[in-house]
């Protein structure tokens, strides 16, 4: 129980940094060397650093699938708080094999409740999350048969 909790807040944390980047249009990884620029409760830990880190050098590809996936929304009419956290959700989706899909959908769903401006914010990073793992586990069957 305490390791998701852990990553719970390491999510947080990591959604503040990248929401952070997005605001001042510089990359994330730039605010953390700047002294005093971020304001957070505690010092990043290594999972959160992964995520900015891993959201950042991997932003093209999965603002690639956000697009492919979403009806009616572009990459720039979305709300930066659920862009961010959306994007922190398709890396683990993608990137980070010890969390399952369903984990990284429902952490983001929370995040949203936690930091979305509006009662939509869940439901939208919900349903769009819920359509690209549908599309990763499609991708990932024909995969399998493609190889025989």
């Amino acid at each position: 129980m305490a390791r998701r909790h852990e990553r719970t807040d390491d999510r947080r944390q990591a959604a503040q940094v990248l929401y952070s980047g997005e605001i001042r249009g510089r990359d994330a990884r730039e605010l953390l060397s700047d002294d005093g620029i971020l304001c957070l409760e505690k010092p990043l830990t290594e999972y959160s650093l992964g995520l900015i880190e891993g959201v950042v050098d991997h932003k093209g590809e999965i603002d690639q699938l956000l697009s492919s996936t979403s009806e009616n929304w572009t990459i720039d009419r979305m709300p930066i708080t659920d862009l961010v956290i959306m994007r922190i959700a398709v890396f683990e989706m993608i990137h980070v094999e010890d969390v399952p899909i369903s984990v990284s959908i429902n952490e983001a769903v929370e995040l949203a409740k936690f930091f979305g401006g509006d009662d939509e914010s869940p439901r939208f990073v919900n349903g769009m999350l819920g359509n690209i793992a549908r599309e990763l586990e499609d991708e990932a069957k024909e995969g399998c048969h493609g190889s025989n």
